[in-house]
């Protein structure tokens, strides 16, 4: 989705504050600006407000407001901006030359937290980051059969493919426990941009 280029007002960027940690992230690189000089390039996602739109400042200045996701327009390239359930998927400057640079987490918020965990404790890092996989690989084995049970049994589709039934019948206490380490598997994943299109599928279970 492209920005809105509109809403280069000048606002200024407002600090960010402690309380906001849950809903509210920011991400910030140094780049060339307009003139060749060295601008520091800020994104503001808060998903309290305007319903969770992407803004980008120069220098604390706004320049443009979009939808994630949204690419932003600088000098020599884009910033890609996209979103999942759990938080920031893609926060990434593209260079014209193909060449990539993540931003990096403005200092107070739960990203850069994680990033401080991983450089303080990296085994212990590494370990959560292992655990966060494995919970999502059980999560994604025990979905996928309740989740086709639960498409084949809308009729339209039963009447093409016919109905089936899950093998998996899983008690209330195991979904929900499954359902919970889920999300935090998921929150855990995207505090350090990680991604995979197989892994990632598993965040749908959240809508079972």
């Amino acid at each position: 989705m492209n920005s809105d280029s509109g809403a280069a007002d000048g606002r200024r960027l407002r600090p960010f504050r402690r309380h906001e940690v849950l809903h509210r992230t920011l991400y910030t690189i140094e780049h060339r600006g307009p003139d060749g000089g060295r601008v520091r390039y800020t994104v503001d996602v808060d998903v309290s407000r305007d319903e969770g739109a992407a803004e980008l400042y120069a220098d604390g200045l706004r320049q443009a407001k979009g939808d994630p996701p949204v690419s932003f327009p600088v000098p020599g390239g884009v910033i890609d901006v996209d979103i999942s359930l759990y938080g920031i998927r893609r926060m990434h400057l593209v260079l014209d030359d193909g060449s990539e640079r993540r931003l990096g987490p403005v200092s107070g918020s739960l990203e850069d937290l994680r990033g401080r965990l991983h450089r303080r404790r990296p085994r212990l890092s590494r370990a959560i980051g292992w655990l966060a996989i494995g919970i999502l690989v059980v999560n994604l084995v025990l979905a996928v059969p309740q989740a086709l049970e639960m498409v084949t049994g809308i009729p339209k589709i039963a009447a093409l493919t016919g109905s089936f039934t899950s093998p998996v019948d899983l008690p209330t206490w195991l979904n929900f426990t499954l359902l919970l380490s889920g999300a935090l598997a998921g929150v855990e994943r995207v505090l350090t941009l990680r991604s995979n299109r197989v892994l990632d599928v598993e965040t749908l279970w959240t809508g079972f």
